[in-house]
């Protein structure tokens, strides 16, 4: 049952700027692309690494040639209006040109994420009534093979590395061939297809990994893509002239709100997926902003507390330089003048350590924007600090993500920021954050019981959060409403406070889980980050040591302690860690821990680790030495 709604009204001009919006909407995805084609046909659309590796470029003209022969070559293949087409790959080129490509045909991208399990590829194939796949590699083909129920359904498979195998495999470069060669024969294809196509139409069917229970795959329709770009357009976050670097994976709906925001004001993407080269890229790319989930930003942060830079003499001049980097945030996120001692002791500091920290990072970032969950405010003000600007947004899948964002010139720390400009916002009596507006979705495919549970009968759609909006009307997200602790005590726990508390102050982890539901205090498992817990063996006396064999040093432990007493002091007192265990191994997708967007599953975790759980709550003083 839905829960009534506190007197918290939504002003009129909202619903009134809501209406505006969403009538001088484009009608479709497609019509979006279409029209800034012709408005910059010869400006740099997308650059991308090629498979030798060199940098190549694709003007808006060429990205609309390339999305028009894939559009052609699924038309020529009988696909017809709404037919789902699934791409299971990581982002890279190849992904936005089928995607720009299934948008022009008027079919519908059906997103898989490229870790996906064979078995969860199968039910979203089959739950999705998808006739195509573009999958990445053979390997991902495979996926799609092993399961002969799919044989009728899926009618070919497009192969973006690989070769035709005359059958139902085609490779990237023999469909392309084909679908030019279609379009020469019947030019005005894509263009009919695309006067058919209206702001209801289904546009993307993308499966939530969940953190428990089977994915739901929710309906966005062109219209969700089109009002929430037309929308966030009026905050002025972006110009036509920024360099985004997409690395966000376009299975996420993160992702693929950059992809409609780069249609709607045209500005310029790098794009290439692969994680490993994040740190790489960002010096070859040297982008003007990027986007990116809390985790990409602890690393950066933990890699520089833990590196070579932390001990010694430039760990000397490094821990200076951020004190004297923390004492000007005031002044400068107030926008007010320096004292001349601290103002010219910035400027030493920024010469030393943080301008190094910003050219190893492209040297002309602007901003960066962190989405997909919570980020901590002492992450966000350590990158502040050093003169780069992280600012929070929030979103859900269900209402096409991008829901509230602080703009990068009034960042403002531990806010997710203001909901975008014609979304209706407000909180009910529980706390639950609940939305209405024209991005909501139309609803879980083949669920409608899950529908009528998320969206009541006035459109509101129930996003399962708690939070509530401050006194200048930011959002501010304290948990998932289903994940709540209830400590013995009465006491409510905020796993997620407790676990960024942990993230942000504990250098060497990279996955925290608390736990203390029903227990009398809070506890916490953490798994090792195995690139900082490498260097720390190394750098201790133990080069040879495995991870697993690592994880159990008492050394690490006294190490950590030290950590966790810190994270504690950012913590109420009912919410500190008194105990916690180190894993000696990582929590993946493959082990069913996380999901396939690096969600960690907290309840199958807690099952699956219930021994380790449970000593953690062992009857001991509260005031152990271990704590």
């Amino acid at each position: 049952m839905h829960s009534a709604s506190i007197s918290m009204q939504t002003p009129p001009s909202t619903a009134e700027l809501q209406k505006e919006l969403d009538a001088r909407a484009p009608q479709s995805l497609g019509a979006m692309f279409m029209q800034r084609i012709k408005e910059q046909p010869d400006d740099m659309a997308f650059t991308f690494p090629n498979r030798e590796e060199i940098w190549e470029e694709l003007t808006w003209t060429q990205t609309g040639e390339k999305a028009s022969a894939f559009a052609a070559g699924l038309l020529g293949r009988g696909l017809k209006l709404e037919d789902r087409v699934a791409i299971i790959s990581i982002t890279r080129i190849e992904w936005a040109l089928a995607d720009l490509g299934i948008a022009l045909a008027g079919c519908a991208t059906t997103t898989v994420y490229p870790n996906t399990k064979s078995e969860d590829v199968r039910f979203i194939l089959a739950d999705s009534d998808s006739k195509a796949v573009v999958a990445e590699d053979m390997d991902q083909v495979q996926k799609v093979l092993d399961h002969k129920e799919l044989n009728k359904a899926i009618s070919f498979i497009i192969v973006l590395d690989g070769k035709s195998d005359g059958k139902r495999v085609i490779s990237w470069d023999d469909f392309m061939a084909e679908g030019q060669a279609y379009l020469s024969k019947n030019p005005t294809c894509v263009e009919e297809s695309l006067s058919r196509i209206t702001r209801s139409t289904l546009a993307t069917l993308i499966y939530t990994s969940g953190t428990t229970g089977t994915p739901k795959g929710v309906r966005l329709p062109h219209r969700a893509w089109t009002y929430l770009a037309e929308s966030v357009e009026l905050m002025n976050l972006v110009r036509p002239d920024h360099l985004a670097f997409l690395w966000l994976p376009l299975s996420h709906s993160f992702g693929k709100s950059m992809m409609a925001f780069q249609i709607k004001y045209g500005f310029r993407t790098a794009i290439d997926g692969r994680i490993e080269r994040i740190t790489e890229n960002l010096g070859i790319i040297k982008p003007s902003f990027m986007c990116g989930v809390p985790r990409i930003f602890e690393k950066v942060r933990a890699a520089v507390l833990t590196g070579e830079t932390s001990r010694g003499l430039k760990g000397f001049i490094a821990h200076w330089a951020f004190s004297v980097g923390y004492k000007a945030i005031p002044y400068r996120l107030e926008g007010k003048k320096m004292p001349k001692v601290l103002a010219s002791r910035h400027s030493l500091a920024d010469k030393l350590v943080f301008s190094k920290l910003r050219e190893k990072m492209g040297g002309n970032l602007e901003f960066m924007i962190s989405g997909a969950a919570k980020l901590s405010p002492q992450v966000q003000k350590w990158f502040y600090a050093a003169g780069i600007i992280v600012v929070e947004g929030y979103g859900l899948t269900e209402a096409a993500t991008v829901n509230a964002v602080n703009h990068y010139h009034e960042p403002k720390f531990g806010s997710v920021g203001s909901p975008i400009p014609g979304l209706e916002i407000r909180v009910a009596e529980d706390g639950e954050v609940l939305m209405r507006g024209p991005n909501i979705m139309d609803g879980y495919h083949k669920n409608p019981e899950a529908t009528a549970e998320a969206i009541d009968p006035d459109g509101w759609f129930h996003t399962g959060d708690i939070g509530y909006l401050d006194e200048i009307g930011h959002l501010r997200i304290t948990d998932r409403k289903k994940d709540l602790m209830k400590t013995s005590g009465g006491k409510y726990v905020a796993p997620t406070k407790v676990e960024a508390a942990l993230m942000a102050n504990v250098p060497y982890i990279s996955q925290a889980v608390a736990v203390g539901d029903g227990r009398k205090y809070i506890g916490a498992l953490l798994v090792m980050d195995p690139d900082s817990l490498m260097r720390w063996g190394k750098n201790h006396g133990h080069p040879k040591a495995s991870y697993t064999e690592l994880t159990q040093l008492p050394e690490i432990r006294r190490s950590i302690d030290r950590f966790i007493a810190k994270a504690n002091t950012h913590l109420e007192k009912w919410e500190t860690i008194k105990r916690y265990a180190i894993l000696d191994h990582e929590l993946t997708v493959e082990t069913g821990a996380v999901t396939e967007s690096l969600k960690i599953k907290r309840n199958r975790v807690i099952e699956s680790h219930r021994e380790i759980v449970d000593s953690l709550f062992d009857d001991i003083e509260e005031t152990s030495s271990e704590s």
